[in-house]
């Protein structure tokens, strides 16, 4: 079982992770409905379509687990397993908005990297050694997987940092990025020797939020 879940006060957060993810969810079908021709937009609202779709598969096991006796030790590490996925697509399609937003379309040199690192964390994400269905699985392959993705996500912060400046509905989603990945990675190093940290998964939630609030400004303009 999830150490870190039993740390966690039961009724809060099973709230906060259900409002969460029927925001995403209605918030992402939302934007496709309302994209009206415009690419960015239902870029956005399949990331945050996906985005809450994928984050189901984790959150609604921790909140069965809080209520429902048994063990979801294989129900949480597949919820892991296509979150890890689903969280990497968000990002590839985050650099797809940029590339239509503030260059018409046409791509460079950083996309490409960014679809390259993407796909070999995804490919790492399939390697049995994860044994993701496991309680005691390896900090080290934990690490692997996750090296590709923060590059990437650096180059995002970078990216969006340098092209957004001027945009007033998109001036910080630099900033968003970097503390979401700050409190993931607090996540997948520390959280395993120390249970509470697992609690940085919260302010993580909460950038992406963030986000999907910008998403939703952003339809609006």
């Amino acid at each position: 079982m999830d150490k870190q879940i039993k740390l966690m006060p039961a009724l809060p957060e099973s709230i906060f992770d259900i409002c969460y993810l029927v925001f995403a969810i209605l918030s992402g079908i939302e934007l496709i409905k309302k994209a009206k021709g415009r690419k960015d937009i239902r870029l956005m609202g399949i990331a945050t379509l996906l985005l809450g779709c994928g984050d189901a598969f984790h959150l609604v096991p921790r909140i069965l687990n809080y209520w429902l006796a048994g063990d979801y030790t294989a129900a949480l590490g597949i919820g892991k397993f296509v979150t890890s996925i689903t969280m990497t697509i968000f990002y590839v399609l985050l650099e797809e908005i940029r590339i239509d937003r503030y260059h018409q379309g046409q791509k460079d040199s950083f996309t490409y990297i960014i679809w390259l690192l993407s796909v070999i964390r995804i490919a790492l994400c399939f390697f049995p050694q994860n044994a993701w269905t496991m309680a005691d699985a390896p900090l080290s392959w934990g690490i692997y997987r996750n090296i590709p993705f923060v590059i990437a996500g650096i180059l995002t912060v970078y990216l969006w940092q340098k092209d957004a400046d001027k945009d007033k509905v998109f001036r910080y989603l630099y900033l968003a990025v970097l503390l979401s990945f700050t409190f993931y990675m607090i996540v997948v190093l520390l959280a395993h020797r120390i249970p509470l940290m697992g609690m940085f998964m919260l302010p993580k939630t909460v950038m992406y939020i963030w986000i999907i609030v910008m998403f939703k400004k952003a339809e609006t303009l």
